[in-house]
């Protein structure tokens, strides 16, 4: 096993760093950190000043591994780093709270037996609440400011007044773990595989369409990477329609209710699957497939538009993440990890994954879609109630066929219970009959 040597006297980053389980000697640099970017960009500050700090260390050492990190909060143009007193402290803690930062970690990891070196960095955005004067001297009573970017904490009392992030967590306590530990794979640094499910990335988000905090393990990038494996498997397995024109079609509606939905720092993909079946299925990150046999039922452009809207809301909610994330099998946790993506075993985790699906979300689920669904239809400028149509069809097609495996009523609500949402969403009067379930078995 290698030396480690970790250049920093920051206590955070120190215990941060002992969840690689490995033996290491931390080493302060004492390089004056530059805080003025001139020509560079932020993550080129704090990637050079990262650098430095391991130079410096470096030249201490005969062989082994040094790393050095570099952090900064950068708010309106303006860059923070550690203050130099508690005065100065409390002026950056009023300056950057109830407005949105960015922090900025550079990270330099030395090779000094191979002579080579690594650059990498790692951003989060954060949201604080507004801090009055007495807030900011209570916290400061607990927690000494002097030692942290910003003045706060996340991993302490400072927890108490950040609304949420957006981005790696660990980067905001102090090191981006997960960023850290590609950077020592490519180098060879034997780490147990086990620790992965600490490094991928963990985000809490505030939901504006559940209106709650939700914890993922992994960053937008890693749903859009999870969501590309499970494509591929899908483009190996189902043919896709051979008609350009319908492919168009789902294509050129598909886009103009991703333009309007609630999530916009994805790229979106429709496509038409060449079956049968009356169905319909969104991936991670952004993919929507539907099938030729649900075209070929609905009357017109609003209907489908509704359906796109009904699985765009399943993304912008994350609901496909939710449930895989929900699932503890091994063949899973490989894919949202992406640990190996090159190797064969994450073409059949992404086939179980796309399995599970399309064997559909819990019910509330399915309901907060179809009222995403004709909010988004609205404001992509197509009738809303091409939903009601459609799903009253959805109705008489259940009727008269019986369920199959991957049918689009498999987990989905009674039709009235949809009908009723979307009439609330649309702010229409609900009715008697749309408070009875009148159909005769359950979808399930």
């Amino acid at each position: 096993m290698k030396k480690i040597y970790l250049a920093t006297e920051s206590k955070a980053r120190r215990e941060l760093f002992k969840i690689f389980g490995l033996k290491f000697k931390a080493l302060p640099s004492l390089v004056k950190e530059r805080r003025k970017t001139g020509s560079l960009s932020y993550a080129e500050l704090v990637k050079t000043n990262a650098l430095e700090k391991a130079r410096r260390v470096a030249k201490n050492c005969k062989s082994g591994i040094i790393i050095g990190a570099d952090t900064i909060v950068v708010a309106d143009g303006k860059i923070f780093g550690k203050p130099k007193s508690l005065k100065g402290a409390r002026k950056m803690l009023r300056q950057l709270s109830a407005r949105p930062q960015w922090l900025y970690t550079g990270i330099a990891v030395i090779d000094k037996d191979k002579d080579k070196t690594l650059l990498d960095y790692e951003k989060t955005k954060i949201y604080m609440d507004k801090l009055t004067d007495k807030e900011i001297k209570d916290y400061f009573s607990y927690t000494c400011p002097l030692d942290k970017a910003g003045s706060f904490d996340i991993q302490g009392r400072g927890a108490f007044f950040i609304k949420r992030i957006e981005g790696c967590f660990y980067n905001v306590v102090g090191l981006p773990l997960r960023r850290l530990y590609r950077m020592l794979r490519k180098l060879d640094v034997k780490i147990l595989i086990l620790v992965c499910l600490f490094l991928s990335g963990c985000a809490t988000e505030y939901s504006i369409v559940t209106g709650k905090e939700e914890t993922f393990y992994y960053s937008t990038d890693k749903e859009v990477q999870m969501g590309q494996s499970i494509a591929k498997e899908v483009a190996k397995e189902y043919k896709m329609a051979d008609d350009p024109l319908i492919r168009k079609r789902v294509e050129d509606i598909g886009q103009k209710i991703a333009a309007v939905s609630d999530r916009k720092e994805i790229d979106y993909h429709f496509d038409v699957i060449d079956d049968e079946e009356v169905n319909a299925v969104s991936l991670p990150g952004g993919f929507v497939y539907v099938n030729k046999g649900l075209i070929d039922n609905v009357s017109s452009d609003d209907e489908l538009a509704g359906v796109l809207a009904h699985e765009v809301g399943h993304i912008v909610a994350r609901h496909s993440i939710k449930k895989l994330q929900a699932m503890q099998g091994y063949s899973i946790l490989r894919l949202l990890l992406a640990v190996t993506p090159q190797t064969g075993e994450v073409g059949g985790a992404a086939d179980a994954a796309f399995t599970q699906l399309m064997l559909g979300y819990s019910r509330e689920d399915e309901l907060l879609a179809d009222q995403l669904g004709a909010r988004y239809t609205r404001l992509a400028g197509y009738d809303p109630h091409g939903i009601i149509k459609f799903l009253d069809k959805l109705q008489e097609i259940n009727k008269r066929k019986p369920l199959r495996p991957y049918n689009y009523f498999k987990t989905h609500p009674y039709v009235p219970d949809r009908i009723r949402e979307v009439k609330q969403e649309l702010g229409e009067k609900i009715d008697f009959s749309d408070y009875i379930n009148i159909e005769q078995t359950p979808h399930r």
